[in-house]
């Protein structure tokens, strides 16, 4: 397992919990340590990985896992001596860059599955990660039981980069939620109505989601503890718009989002949950609020 952040940690530790022998890296140190405690091998480089069939990597983004996978010394080297093993991606990163990392690794004999993830730690540990896969079919299949592993709700895309366009889409879909749940709250404040008892109605009304309803407790706690930071789903909504481009499609709204985003970066929001859109909305409107 190479990334040891909030989501890769998580990850480890359920394939350690499922009996697999671990071994992990991160580029920065101090992050293996309660790995190791549960019985994972701490790697001191990442080519060592391939001392395992599997190699799954959640990097932050997509220059981190260009650095990873083709930086020979330095990295995974997927040119010496992997050939027949398997690299796993679940990282959320361009279509373009996960492009580079195929082609040198499936003309080196390695098999490439994209398998990016929507969740959060707490899923992951919860054992309700949803994955998406896409890749060769064949060796999806080989894959899919250690995939089950980490987590249940398994979704294979199609072949080549279909699994990060459809992993886009949905963080496009969860970033304009949060917006519209946002106005929702910060709407109904205004006029006095308690935000307990909204967000009840809202989880039990039409527009109720499971994100919806993850969110109910947090938003009424005014805990904006990331589980996915402003500044990450910043970085998601520039590759989505990227993905619009390069396929002609106008997406406008997810634009906007980009840019109020932005704006909660840019006022010192960046490292809470993404869900500190909400802060930003009521800053603007000079209405008082706790996480202040």
């Amino acid at each position: 397992m190479l990334g040891l952040g909030q989501m890769g940690s998580a990850i480890a530790e359920r394939v350690i919990d499922a009996g697999h022998t671990v071994r992990v890296w991160n580029r920065s140190s101090g992050k293996a340590g309660s790995l190791v405690e549960k019985g994972a091998i701490e790697l001191a480089s990442p080519d060592e990985a391939w001392q395992s069939d599997v190699c799954i990597t959640m990097l932050a983004d997509s220059k981190a896992f260009l650095d990873v996978a083709l930086a020979s010394p330095g990295g995974l080297a997927i040119e010496s001596g992997a050939a027949g093993k398997t690299l796993i991606d679940m990282s959320t990163v361009s279509a373009e860059s996960s492009r580079q990392v195929a082609e040198s690794a499936i003309s080196n004999g390695i098999k490439y599955l994209r398998a990016p993830v929507s969740g959060n730690p707490g899923v992951v540990r919860s054992g309700n990660l949803t994955i998406v896969v896409s890749g060769d079919r064949t060796d999806y299949a080989g894959a899919e039981g250690l995939l089950r592993d980490i987590g249940p709700n398994i979704f294979y895309a199609g072949k080549d980069e279909a699994a990060r366009i459809v992993k886009l889409a949905l963080n496009l879909m969860i970033a304009g939620t949060a917006e519209l749940l946002a106005e929702c709250v910060a709407l109904s404040e205004a006029h006095g109505v308690d935000r307990a008892a909204l967000l009840e109605i809202v989880s039990a009304s039409a527009v109720g989601s499971p994100f919806v309803k993850y969110k109910a407790g947090p938003l009424v706690a005014d805990d904006y503890t990331s589980t996915f930071s402003t500044r990450l789903m910043r970085k998601d909504m520039d590759l989505i718009l990227a993905a619009a481009s390069s396929g002609g499609v106008p997406l406008p709204v997810t634009g906007v989002v980009q840019q109020l985003l932005q704006a909660c970066i840019s006022t010192g929001l960046g490292d809470l949950d993404f869900m500190a859109l909400l802060i930003r909305l009521k800053r603007e409107a000079g209405q008082v609020i706790a996480a202040d």
